[in-house]
């Protein structure tokens, strides 16, 4: 690294706008990020202001309503309703099947009004676990209040206009926003859109470690006073790099005589350990959380991702993409005096089946589950823990979202009486706000597979109803 890189004060704000740019945003958006929040702002809120800067626009956006209830009668069931279009999957009338569409199209009446949905700060949704909250009181739409229960998980910080037109298709409910700050060291800042009842939650016990020091203690002996840290960032899918971690100790080691690094060291050092939940393994050296430890913060148990010809990095891209299974459990746990007996669950992106491993440790029984999953690791991995943890209900695996059709859901529902809880996340990958190449919204490759998670729903809906 050039001797000069950190000798000059005056690069502070040059090296803020390097960083931001390095990480995908414009230099416009950086410098004014950097002019409204301040010359001493830390890396991590210079992102949160573009990001919530960029939600603002929402506001200009004009969301079209549902039909009314006439029109709703006069629409029958999906069984002719086809999606085309692998990027937009819109969907459209089937003339020949003399199919009229769901009860909802994704083409709503023009109203003239605009819908608005708010990130909240805190982000703790309805209520939180830690402090006594006023009661709250919503109102479903009558056809969301019909069984079976579905949860639907995706990021809080989406491309304006994403969590409208979700919570459009998903009854017109109002997503519930949480950071899993609130229940483990780890923030994952997520949207949640459900028909669950929201009264009598509890968490899961024992409680999860809350800061990074109770969470993995052997760091506290190296961690300076000048890291005020005490939660990581989201787990991501990638890890930082030992090149990263070799130019961060160089740039410390310049200054190990002095008492502590200079401002504009410290302030480029903490930018990469917030930015790759670096900790800090022996004097002037970090690395990357394991994923052993990144497990134990998801709330899954030790070495659920480990064995069966599974590399660290599936690992890593495993759990950055998995629910943090405390924060699912207490929005589920409303279901354990429901189901004393048992649930039947249909669980959508399963991944590394954070659904099942949440109701699991809730004590609800599993007595048929069946998981679609794409990737072959994600399935073995829960394959395994099925067998570990002694289940005793049928675990029905399937690849692919597009194989769940009409006549596999009625088979399910004539064989076990119906789904009890429809669950899942669809891919963020054109969502997430690391993603500043493809971050197209709903009509990405892959987030538009959250057109399937509907489509499905209505399917179970249709067919139970």
């Amino acid at each position: 690294m050039p001797d000069n890189k950190y000798s000059n004060k005056s690069l502070e704000k040059e090296e803020k706008l390097w960083l931001l740019v390095g990480m995908g945003y414009t230099a416009e958006e950086a410098l004014t990020a950097m002019d409204k929040c301040g010359p001493d702002t830390q890396i991590a809120e210079l992102t949160d202001f573009i990001y919530a800067a960029e939600l603002e626009k929402e506001l200009d956006v004009c969301i079209r309503e549902l039909p009314d209830e006439e029109d709703e009668k006069s629409y029958s069931h999906p069984r002719n309703l086809e999606f085309l279009s692998n990027k937009k999957r819109k969907l459209y009338k089937d003339e020949k099947q003399g199919s009229r569409g769901l009860w909802r199209s994704s083409k709503k009446q023009e109203c003239g009004t605009e819908r608005r949905i708010y990130i909240p700060n805190p982000m703790i949704g309805f209520c939180d676990p830690d402090e006594s909250w006023p009661i709250v009181e919503r109102k479903l739409p009558e056809a969301a209040k019909r069984l079976p229960y579905f949860y639907y998980e995706n990021v809080a910080l989406t491309p304006q206009g994403v969590w409208s037109k979700i919570s459009r298709f998903l009854y017109d409910i109002e997503p519930e926003f949480v950071d899993s700050v609130y229940f483990c060291a780890c923030a994952r800042k997520r949207g949640y859109i459900h028909n669950l009842p929201i009264h009598n939650r509890f968490p899961l016990t024992p409680r999860p470690p809350r800061t990074i020091q109770e969470a993995i203690p052997w760091t506290k002996k190296w961690w300076p006073s000048w890291d005020g840290r005490t939660t990581l960032d989201c787990i991501h899918t990638k890890s930082g790099s030992a090149k990263l971690a070799e130019r961060i100790r160089q740039a410390l080691e310049e200054y190990d005589g002095e008492p502590e690094p200079p401002r504009h060291v410290q302030t480029y050092v903490l930018a990469e350990c917030r930015k790759w939940n670096l900790v800090w393994v022996g004097r002037n050296k970090v690395a990357p959380i394991e994923p052993n430890e990144m497990e134990m913060l998801m709330g899954f148990p030790r070495n659920h991702t480990r064995g069966g010809g599974v590399c660290n990095g599936d690992r890593y891209t495993a759990l950055g993409n998995s629910f943090q299974v405390d924060t699912v459990a207490y929005h589920l746990s409303v279901l354990k005096e429901q189901f004393p007996n048992g649930i039947n669950v249909l669980s959508l992106f399963s991944g590394i089946g954070g659904a099942e491993v949440a109701l699991h440790r809730l004590g609800i029984p599993l007595k048929n589950v069946v998981s679609v999953e794409i990737s072959e690791v994600n399935r073995n991995i829960v394959r395994g823990w099925w067998k570990e943890t002694n289940q005793c209900g049928n675990l029905i695996e399937i690849a692919d979202v597009q194989e769940v059709t009409w006549d596999k859901l009625e088979q399910y529902v004539s064989s076990f009486g119906g789904f009890d809880l429809l669950i899942g996340g669809s891919p963020c990958n054109n969502l997430s706000g690391r993603n500043r190449v493809s971050r197209v919204g709903l009509e990405g490759e892959h987030s538009s597979l959250f057109y399937e998670y509907f489509r499905i729903l209505d399917l179970v809906k249709c067919i139970m109803g």
